[in-house]
Parts: structure tokens; sequence; C-alpha cells
């Protein structure tokens, strides 16, 4: 009798581990390293991938032929912080009161009661750093470091919120009197035990021709020193954001001007990360997700990336601004070669990554996500769809400008900025926008990807609904266009009166 029941608990258990989907399998062995690339202010078409560049990308290339490639990959907001706080905290960027671009003058950033997806790492075990630009808050209560980070070595903001920016030294050049707008950018490195250090307080241009090379060089050396423990790696390129810079191995390598060249660095930095990645054996559990924080800066003309097919870009939520191309290498669980053209988000990474690796994420209603998890999508099983029945496009500090699912895509109105058809300007100096408005449209996005043609009176059906899900939306979120302020806001981290500063260097 006693050998029966061994024999039927063997057969029970036998049967569990059978009976795991192969997608979710990677969840019985070792947890698996994650590697997200952030680029900045990268169009939709700016990768070969995702349009017919005429610079070459082989390593993306390569990431989209033993991986897959999201065609319907969506950030929170077309704006850099904003759209940073939602990929580190699950959330939309509105929750967690994270808006527009945070600047040198700014006295917030993300709430030390957020968890952020280092922060899931990190409970867990893994060993977590930041080569890059982080741009959620520079005063030190607000670093990578205190956030979940073992170490962080980057710009705090952009690389064009700097005194020596070509659009500002063309005004001088006109007035030689002007005050720049902005401090000395530093570089800062960090670590939880140690505290922060500005290694450079004067960022000049030959230290950005260096940026993507160095961020490379240090996430090579972070993936082989931790070849014996799970790891997160953040990489958060300042490039393609402008002003652009090229190390002189890059410069004038495209034939394409220097952005062609900025991309052709950024491909070989995505090479860099996948070689050390196979260097320590560990490309079969290593997840690797190459996207960015918004679309392209149109106004920079020559000095900006293409949205491709798609209306419009950067500062705006038409599909240019806030569909980033977006790729996911992990050999032996994600289908190689294949194309998953579902909607999901970057608010999507951080509860995806914690079920990848059994981590807890917060459940109370104060702490409440807004990411789900798309494993089925990532591992390419046929039968998932998307897990957003309804997508908010949050913009302009609170403003609801639009709702989508899987298909169609409900504007209301509100003014945007565009160039009209015009070009963007050339050689680092941007063309103005003008401002224009659009009425209550609906978009079918699986027909007219480029939202050129309005079918809300063929549709009623679809704009009511949509319309219900805004209503939802604001009332959690609010919605400044019809002055609702949402009961599902958080508030973002403050500076208190004791708290230490960043000494920058306004001079």
């Amino acid at each position: 009798m006693r050998r029966l029941a061994l024999r039927l608990a063997c057969f029970l258990f036998l049967c569990t581990l059978t009976c795991v989907p192969p997608a979710l399998a990677q969840t019985q062995t070792a947890p698996p390293n994650v590697v997200v690339i952030f680029i900045d202010d990268m169009g939709y078409a700016d990768i070969h991938p995702f349009g017919d560049t005429k610079y070459p990308t082989p390593n993306l290339d390569r990431m989209a032929a033993e991986g897959r490639r999201f065609t319907d990959f969506v950030v929170s907001s077309a704006v850099c912080s904003a759209s940073r706080s939602a990929l580190m905290t699950g959330c939309y960027h509105r929750r967690v009161g994270i808006s527009g671009a945070l600047g040198p003058k700014s006295e917030i950033g993300i709430h030390p009661a957020e968890m952020t997806l280092a922060e899931v790492c990190k409970s867990k075990g893994y060993a977590t750093a930041i080569f890059g630009k982080w741009h959620l808050g520079h005063h030190p209560k607000f670093l990578p470091t205190a956030h979940g980070f073992d170490q962080y070595y980057g710009i705090p903001y952009s690389n064009d919120m700097w005194p020596l920016h070509p659009d500002f030294l063309t005004k001088r050049e006109k007035n030689p009197a002007a005050k720049s707008p902005w401090p000395k950018l530093p570089m800062i490195s960090a670590t939880r035990d140690k505290g922060y250090e500005i290694v450079n307080p004067d960022i000049q241009p030959e230290d950005q021709e260096q940026m993507t090379k160095q961020f490379t060089e240090r996430a090579v050396d972070f993936i082989k020193t931790n070849a014996n423990q799970p790891f997160f790696l953040y990489l958060p390129h300042p490039m393609v954001h402008v002003p652009l810079y090229a190390s002189d191995d890059f410069k004038g390598k495209s034939g394409q001007g220097i952005f062609g060249d900025v991309v052709m660095e950024v491909d070989w930095s995505v090479g860099q990360i996948m070689d050390a990645v196979e260097s320590i054996d560990a490309a079969e559990n290593t997840l690797v997700i190459f996207t960015s924080d918004n679309g392209p800066w149109l106004s920079y003309g020559t000095h900006a990336g293409s949205a491709g097919p798609l209306r419009e870009g950067k500062g705006t939520m038409f599909e240019g601004g806030y569909r980033e191309p977006t790729l996911m290498w992990w050999k032996g669980k994600i289908p190689a070669g294949t194309t998953c053209d579902k909607l999901c988000s970057s608010i999507d990474v951080l509860p995806t990554v914690a079920k990848l690796i059994d981590a807890e994420v917060p459940e109370e209603a104060s702490q409440k996500i807004d990411g789900k998890d798309i494993r089925p999508l990532m591992f390419g099983d046929e039968n998932a769809s998307s897990p957003h029945d309804a997508f908010y496009c949050y913009y302009s500090g609170g403003e609801l400008h639009a709702v989508r699912n899987e298909r169609f895509k409900l504007t209301f109105p509100h003014r945007y900025r565009t160039l009209a058809g015009r070009d963007g300007g050339d050689g680092g100096t941007p063309a103005a926008y003008e401002m224009t408005k659009i009425g209550l449209s609906l978009f079918d996005l699986d027909n007219d990807v480029s939202e050129t043609t309005d079918v809300k009176d063929r549709f009623p059906a679809v704009v009511k609904e949509l319309q219900a899900a805004a209503e939802r939306a604001r009332e959690d979120l609010g919605d400044k266009l019809t002055s609702r302020k949402g009961s599902g806001l958080r508030s973002h981290g403050k500076l208190d009166a004791n708290d230490e500063r960043l000494p920058l260097d306004w001079n």
C-alpha cells in the first residue's frame, strides 16, 4: 500500500512538471537575467527591422531574426520623464505624478514608496545597475541608487539640458550677452553603499561623443562581473536625443549624416550586449528588451528620426509619438523571427518581469499598478490577445488626449503641436512648431495606422464603448481637459527643507 501511494505521488509530481506550459517553464529553473535597452527619441522607422533605413543596423536585424518584433508596443506618454516613470513603476505616469521632462530646476522625482523595476529584481537577490540617462529626479534622494539600483553611472537628465546645446550657441552668436538657461551638465557615479560622486562637473562635446561607447563598456563589464548571479541591467542611452554625437569609430560611417552615424553606434551597443550575454553562456537565460521612451523630435529635421507611416512624433499622443520600435530576445524562449502585433506597453515590463522571476508586486489599492503580464505575447502563444481592453493616452500635464483598444483609437478634442507638412530644421537647430486642434475623431488603426480618416460615424458603438472607458480613466486618473481630478492619483516625491541638493554650476 505504501509503495502504491509512493508511485501515485511520483506520478502526480511528474504530471505537474509535464503540464507546465512551455512558455512558462523557465520559472521552474534559474531566474532569468533581464536587460532593458532604452533609447531616447527613437522613431518607429529608425531601425531596419521597422523601416527601410539607408544605414545598416545589423545587430538589431540579428535581434529581430533571433527574437520577436512588437509592432504595437506603446509607452505611457510621448516625453522623457513621464515615459521613464511608467517603465520603472509599471504605472501610467499620470498615476505616479510624473509629467513632462524634469529639468535642473525641478525639485521632484519618483516617490520613495513606489516600487521600481529595480526594486522588484532586488527583492529576489538580483544585482542591479543603470548606465546612461536617468531623468527621474537628480537630487540625491531621487537618484537610481535610492530606488533599487546597486550602481549608477550617467547623466541626471537630458543631454540637451546643457549650456553648449547647438541651438543656444546659435542664439549666442546673435547675442553674445545671452545667458544659458542651463547649468553645466554633470556625469554622476553612485553606489548604494557609498553614495554619489560628480565625476565630471562640466561635460564637453568630446565627452558626449564617448557616452554611447562608455555606457556600453560599463554595461558589458557589469554583465561579465555578474555571470554567476542573476542581474538586471538598465541601459538608457542618451542618444538619439539631440544634440547628436558619435565616437570616431562611427562618425561619418553611415553616409546618411550624423543621425545615421548615431543609430549605427546604438546598433553596435546592442551587439556588444548580446555578445556579452553569450560570452557568459547566458543567452538561454537572459531576456533583452530594446525599445524607446518616445517618438522622434521632428522639429530637428535632419537631426531627428522618422515615425514612418505613423502620424506626428514626440510631444503628441498620435501613434508617431508613443508607439515604439520594440524587440525582445531570449534564445530558446522567445520564438525566433516572429512578430507580435498585439497592443502592449512599457508599463507591462514590470509585472511581466515580476512573474518571470517569481517576485511580488504591490496589490493593495494604494500601490496599484496598471501594467499586465505579457508573457503569452512574448513567448508566442497563438491564442494570446492584448491584456489591455483600453489604453489611456495622457499628455500635457494630465490631459486625456485619446483612448484606444486593440483596433480603434478615440481622440478627444485638444490642441497639439505640428510642423503641418513643413520640413524640420537642419544642423541641430529646430524648426518652429505651430499649434492646431483636432476634434472628436475615431481612427481604425488596423486599416489606417496613419490616423488620416475619422470613422466615428461608421462605428457609433465603438465610440460609445471608448467614451465609457474614458470616463473610467477620468474617475481614476483625472483629466485636465474636462476638469476632473481622479481618485487614484499618487504624489511624486518632493524635496524636504533638509534634503541634500545636487550641486550644479550655473555659471
